[in-house]
C-alpha cells in the first residue's frame, strides 16, 4: 500500500529548543498564546520548545528552528508517518526535531534547511503551505 500524502503547514514563527536541569519549575509564562511551546520532563531534563523570542534563561539552547504541522488528527491506527516524513528529511540531509501531540505531529527543521526541507517534503508528493 502505497504511504498517504499529507498536508503539512509551515507556522509562521521561529523556534528555539532549551535544556534545563529537571527540577527547574515550570514557568507560567512559558505556556502562551502562540502556535505552539512543548514542555517535557524526564529524570534527566526539562526540554521546552518555545517561540526564539520568549525569554527563558537555559544554558543550553538550540535553534533557530522552523516547525511544519501535519495536518490533523491523525488517528492513532496509522502506522509510519512519522518514518515516511523523516526518512524523506533524511534523504535530503536535512537533520530534524519531531515531536507529536495528542492530535498530530511536528516536524521541526533549522531554520536555514526550512526551504529545503518544503521542497523534498513536496517532491514526495505531499502537500506543503507556507504561512
Amino acid at each position: 500500500m502505497p504511504d498517504p500524502i499529507l498536508e503539512l503547514s509551515l507556522l509562521p514563527e521561529r523556534f528555539t529548543l532549551h535544556r534545563l536541569p529537571p527540577e527547574t519549575p515550570v514557568a507560567p509564562h512559558w505556556m502562551t498564546s502562540c502556535q505552539l511551546v512543548s514542555v517535557t520532563l524526564t529524570n534527566d531534563e526539562l526540554s521546552i520548545l518555545a517561540p526564539e523570542n520568549m525569554a527563558i534563561n537555559s544554558a543550553r539552547q538550540e535553534g533557530p528552528w522552523r516547525a511544519f504541522k501535519v495536518a490533523g488528527p491523525l488517528d492513532f491506527a496509522l502506522v509510519g508517518i512519522l518514518a515516511n516524513l523523516s526518512g524523506i528529511l533524511a534523504r535530503a540531509g536535512i537533520p530534524l526535531f519531531a515531536l507529536s501531540t495528542f492530535d498530530t505531529d511536528y516536524l521541526l527543521v533549522n531554520a536555514e534547511r526550512c526551504g529545503d526541507a518544503a521542497s523534498a517534503l513536496r517532491d514526495a508528493g505531499h502537500l506543503v503551505h507556507l504561512e
